[in-house]
């Protein structure tokens, strides 16, 4: 889970990063005692006011409390959520019972006076660059104040697609501006995908669990999912998926191979390698959702699947969203041996997109500023997923289990005994706190004890409450108390 960066990292930094990395392995066990201050300076060649200002970086984590007269030692750590049993693949569209939680669930995340402790969007400035964002569109307006009097035609602004093609590069991906077509987001990326790719009655490979509003996507567009095993801490099931090609029972695939959410797992090279062989070798796309491809938490960024990508068969979709504008809700799409049938669909569904915000995002991009930004937020969302886990680890039911994200701000998290997690969603609504329940990301009813959180927040102490008293809640509904500190 290391975030470190030679270059923009101090030295405490990159101690608390190695120690934390330690504390995540297993080499520092919970409830074992951290090396004294001058031992770890020493060890590490370091000042005792470097270990000292790394041990409170880990103090403010979570991950280690000082014990008066005694040290450091490492708190009771979250375990980790185990590989799943596998399961029968077979062809499922949403109930209606399932869409209405969607829709109960959207409408809750965004009631203005609910504290949201699982929407996946940054809920403050503070993780945006707004001021320099803001510097580049007024500036723009002033040289050429008859922007936005001009309509964006196709294919969209060639210096954003200049910068969005040089910096695939980061993810392995080789591209000219021409190969890529700006969207409307993220998902109008995945919708015209799916629309390019398939037709109505076709069946999609889905990861399980996998993000929840791929099922009424897939429903409007008359599309049948089929749910794919997929682990835990390594991803989707490529045997399984191979007998499903194998079977001719795949029209498609959409999947997130990098910081995948719910489950925030990135797939090995060799499996992200071996995947982009396999739809190669069957002729299946595969529409890849790169969301928070570039938030990693390691460095160098591991390759997209599309780096791998013999004959164009794999359609890379990512946005902007998560990163740096939510409301520009910029996107692009690298599609592939698809590329024009699928800008011809872009074209007749919304044109393009905004000449301004697209402009604006360009001329960022090209700054450098985008790169410091976002190290600044993966240092940032690392410490926040470790704190809200050591919350969890003290707060949340005896044998609450939780993935370790590799990068982004979601994770998943599954409780012990029988705890339904969509009763503890209308529970909470009462306090007006609202969490998504794992029921959302899966046709089956393999997710109902489990939940996804989100740590894209300021850790004030209205979210601290609020993910107490989730726990405190899961500890009354299961009847199994909490570790305590």
């Amino acid at each position: 889970m290391s975030v470190i960066d030679p270059q923009e990292s101090t030295l405490y930094s990159q101690l608390a990063e190695t120690l934390a990395d330690a504390i995540h392995n297993g080499t520092f066990a919970p409830g074992s005692r951290l090396p004294a201050l001058r031992r770890c300076a020493s060890h590490h060649q370091v000042s005792i006011n470097t270990v000292l200002a790394a041990y409170r970086i880990l103090e403010d984590r979570g991950l280690i409390a000082a014990r008066p007269q005694s040290g450091y030692f490492v708190r009771s750590v979250l375990p980790s959520i185990m590989t799943r049993p596998g399961h029968r693949a077979s062809v499922h569209s949403p109930s209606s019972e399932k869409l209405d939680l969607i829709d109960a669930v959207f409408a809750a995340q965004n009631h203005p006076d609910y504290t949201n402790i699982s929407l996946a969007c940054p809920q403050n400035s503070d993780f945006f660059p707004t001021a320099k964002i803001s510097r580049i569109m007024a500036s723009l307006m002033r040289r050429e104040p008859d922007l936005i009097g001009r309509y964006a035609l196709p294919p969209g602004s060639q210096r954003l697609r200049r910068e969005v093609a040089r910096r695939s590069m980061d993810l392995g991906i080789r591209l000219t501006a021409e190969d890529v077509t700006l969207t409307h987001g993220c998902m109008e990326a995945l919708q015209l995908a799916l629309r390019t790719v398939t037709r109505p009655g076709d069946c999609v490979g889905l990861e399980t669990p996998t993000y929840f509003y791929l099922f009424p996507l897939l429903a409007s567009l008359d599309l049948k999912v089929i749910e794919i095993p997929t682990d835990p801490r390594h991803g989707l099931s490529l045997d399984a998926l191979e007998m499903l090609l194998r079977e001719k029972r795949l029209n498609a695939i959409v999947a997130m191979p990098t910081v995948q959410n719910p489950l925030g797992f990135t797939m090995r090279l060799e499996d992200k390698k071996r995947l982009a062989t396999l739809v190669n070798d069957y002729q299946v796309p595969l529409i890849e959702d790169g969301l928070y491809g570039e938030l990693q938490f390691c460095w160098p960024l591991s390759p997209a699947v599309k780096a791998f990508d013999r004959d164009g068969w794999v359609l890379y979709c990512t946005s902007y969203t998560k990163t740096v504008a939510p409301d520009f809700h910029v996107g692009w799409i690298a599609a592939g041996r698809f590329t024009r049938t699928l800008a011809r669909l872009k074209s007749v569904s919304s044109l393009t997109e905004s000449r301004l915000l697209s402009e604006t995002l360009g001329h960022f991009l090209e700054s450098g500023g985008y790169d410091h930004h976002l190290r600044t937020l993966r240092r940032r969302y690392a410490a926040q997923v470790d704190e809200a886990r050591g919350i969890i680890a003290r707060h949340f039911p005896q044998g609450t289990r939780a993935t370790l994200p590799e990068g982004g701000f979601v994770f998943w998290v599954e409780l012990p005994g029988n705890v339904d997690s969509v009763a503890l969603f209308h529970r909470l609504l009462q306090e007006k706190i609202c969490l998504t329940p794992g029921a959302l990301y899966t046709l089956s009813d393999r997710c109902n004890n489990a939940l996804r959180l989100s740590c894209c927040y300021p850790f004030d102490d209205r979210y601290t409450w609020a993910l107490k008293r989730t726990g405190a809640l899961a500890c009354e509904m299961s009847g199994i108390a909490a570790n305590g500190d």
